[in-house]
């Protein structure tokens, strides 16, 4: 709660008025501004600043702006997303997460908040709301909505506009949608693929990166030709919605080993593109990094429609990776490595993906220890 004024009253050209102290957002941050009303003008009645009559009209005004008002809970949790919030995270955060944010705001919670104020909305809004949405959206998703209402009123109570974060506490009220696996690529339908763009070098080799090296979409766009040194590739930087930024996370910043075949269609990409010395992996015709949505678009998903073959994105090519290396080597240190996670429970909790022929080979393993059988007898 704001703190309690009386307010001031002065005169001023044959008129008096009250004069006090709001918090305004100005420049997206809360800032202490002095404001003043009309009382009266100078009368019989109103005769001064301290008479009866002139105090009473203060008192009246100053009685609205020591209440609700006061703590600045009218702001509409609209306006404090677009005025405050949103230009704090694009000023803080990966451009990849605004995006998201602005995605989820979008589609989600801008008409759910509609005019409803900071100091309105109650925890069990967010329940029920959620609730709602509960039957057509996945758990994950439904975490995501919720975690940008909580990010936007945790800024709202952290800069001194709302006492408390409604969202904290909110539950969805009963059964939630069953989240589907995220699909990844096995070995074999990643050659698959990768055989089907042979005559799309451009598509081919943004493929296999995904496929074989496990890099992100935004790394793919954002390699640059002095990141290809001999036997290794280093991830430096990451390119969002067209805007050159930091990786992922530090770990993400790393050299790869360089592996056939990918380094082979490196080099006919290179050789392809008149043997540049710089700049960037995969320009677009602007000499920008290529928007790999539009290269999915475009040369994928036609391509690979010819042939009958499914497309599951470029993140299913990276799970691929993870599982793949998995299998190979019997843990997910590897997996963990390549993808260049802070923590295995990462790995194995989103790109690691079972397969029956790691279970096959399980029972196989299990079947010759119980036989008596390990060591081929």
């Amino acid at each position: 709660m704001g703190r309690y004024q009386s307010g001031s009253i002065y005169e001023r050209c044959g008129s008096y008025f009250v004069r006090f102290y709001v918090t305004e957002i100005v420049d997206g941050q809360p800032k202490r501004v002095q404001r003043s009303r009309f009382l009266a003008d100078k009368d019989d009645k109103h005769f001064s600043c301290s008479c009866k009559a002139v105090k009473k009209l203060a008192a009246d005004i100053m009685s609205e702006v020591n209440g609700e008002r006061s703590n600045n809970t009218e702001i509409r949790v609209v306006d404090f997303w677009e005025k405050t919030y949103l230009p704090f995270a694009e000023q803080n955060l990966r451009p990849s997460t605004v995006e998201g944010y602005k995605q989820i705001w979008g589609q989600h919670l801008k008409v759910h908040f509609s005019a409803t104020t900071l100091g309105e909305y109650k925890t069990h809004h967010m329940s029920v709301f959620l609730t709602s949405l509960a039957r057509k959206l996945g758990k994950r998703t439904l975490s995501h909505i919720r975690s940008l209402a909580s990010g936007i009123f945790q800024h709202a109570l952290n800069i001194g506009l709302v006492e408390s974060n409604p969202i904290h506490g909110c539950q969805v009220l009963g059964k939630t949608k069953d989240v589907p696996n995220t699909p990844h690529y096995s070995l074999e339908e990643a050659e698959d693929i990768i055989g089907a763009l042979a005559d799309v070098p451009l598509a081919q080799t943004v493929v296999a990166l995904a496929f074989f090296l496990g890099l992100r979409p935004g790394e793919i766009a954002g390699l640059q030709w002095g990141d290809v040194d001999g036997e290794w590739l280093h991830i430096r930087r990451a390119v969002v919605r067209g805007i050159v930024g930091d990786t992922k996370t530090p770990e993400s910043v790393a050299s790869l080993p360089l592996i056939q075949p990918v380094k082979g269609m490196l080099e006919q990409w290179w050789l392809s593109s008149g043997n540049p010395k710089d700049g960037w992996v995969f320009p677009n015709g602007k000499g920008n990094p290529h928007d790999l949505r539009e290269v999915q678009r475009r040369l994928i998903l036609p391509s690979l429609e010819k042939k009958k073959l499914k497309w599951k994105g470029l993140y299913a090519g990276r799970r691929g990776a993870g599982t793949i290396l998995t299998q190979l080597t019997g843990n997910a240190l590897a997996a963990q490595l390549i993808l260049r996670h802070k923590n295995l429970a990462v790995t194995t909790g989103f790109y690691v993906k079972p397969s029956i022929e790691a279970g096959v080979q399980g029972m196989k393993l299990l079947e010759a220890a119980a036989t008596g059988d390990a060591n081929g007898k």
